[in-house]
């Protein structure tokens, strides 16, 4: 049984020896450390999958000659003795040991091998972190890890991040996953998905309405996490009117697909609820002139100034 293992892996090297010039199993890989998460632990845990220009680590018990490293090329193969090239990116090593083992059963080289396979090297196994974070950037995949872990590599969510998390997978980047998420909210497990390696998370911003004019605290202010905030809420926002505000010539402006629309707004028929509240959207200005001023005066080529020039206010 050696001598004959022995013989059709010497003539297997010889076939092969022009595809292993090509993917030459002594080329060197980025290694990634765990360190660069700044300690989130994300060292631990199983073993993610196999990813381009990963080196492998193959045992074939009792069979030392077909043991050895292996280099994932650029096309998500190995060249894997006597059987030659095998596709393994996005399997687990388990599943790819598994795959193997058939391999070396189905062209009768072994009769039940026992063949474990694990990564040594990490090339390319990085999770992309984008949005509204207070640290964008790429994270090694090591280990099995889900939303909030690389969330909370990223440092959290900025002020202005919205409730809309998008995972572009790489094994389907035509189907993305969006993922709801509510502030202050315990994380459910349907809200906690496992990120793999070479997916893209991106935190969407939330909207952002303007109060502007007779206002005690005028600037922009985040929309609620449900995506609804009305106008009595963003006046409440804005801490309230000023003495001489002419709430009953407030106006509402807004940007359509047809361009800016203003919409009168009698703040004070709201306030005594004979007016409907009504709901705000993103971009939208309020604008609340002064007694002295006539809204009518007032073009909106005045007000967006001042609406873009204003500070925005994070909700706690």
């Amino acid at each position: 049984m050696k001598s004959y293992l022995h013989i059709l892996f010497i003539l297997a090297v010889l076939a092969g020896s022009a595809v292993a010039q090509e993917h030459p199993l002594s080329s060197t890989a980025t290694t990634l450390s765990p360190s660069t998460l700044g300690g989130t632990g994300f060292g631990s845990g199983a073993a993610g999958p196999i990813g381009n220009g990963d080196l492998l680590e193959m045992s074939v018990f009792d069979t030392p000659e077909l043991s050895g490293k292996l280099r994932v090329d650029n096309t998500g193969e190995i060249v894997l003795p006597l059987v030659g090239k095998l596709h393994v990116a996005g399997m687990k090593p388990d599943a790819a040991a598994a795959l193997i083992r058939r391999k070396f059963m189905e062209g009768s080289y072994l009769k039940d091998p026992q063949v474990t396979l694990f990564i040594a090297e990490y090339a390319t196994q990085n999770v992309s972190v984008v949005g509204e974070v207070k640290n964008p950037g790429v994270y090694p995949a090591f280990g099995t890890h889900h939303l909030l872990d690389y969330l909370s590599a990223a440092q959290g969510l900025t002020p202005l991040a919205g409730t809309r998390i998008t995972i572009t997978h790489l094994a389907h980047p035509d189907t993305p996953e969006l993922v709801k998420v509510a502030a202050g909210a315990t994380p459910k497990p349907e809200n906690n998905p496992e990120v793999l390696a070479g997916d893209t998370v991106y935190v969407e911003r939330a909207g952002v309405i303007y109060v502007v004019g007779e206002v005690v605290r005028p600037g922009g202010f985040p929309m609620d996490h449900d995506g609804q905030l009305s106008i009595l809420q963003a006046i409440a926002l804005a801490q309230g009117t000023t003495p001489i505000s002419a709430k009953s010539s407030a106006k509402l402006i807004r940007t359509t697909a047809q361009g800016r629309q203003e919409i009168p707004v009698n703040l004070k028929k709201i306030l005594r609820a004979k007016s409907t509240d009504l709901a705000m959207q993103d971009n939208d200005i309020l604008f609340i002139p002064s007694s002295a001023t006539k809204s009518a005066m007032v073009t909106v080529g005045q007000v967006i100034p001042a609406a873009a020039a204003a500070t925005i206010y994070h909700i706690p």
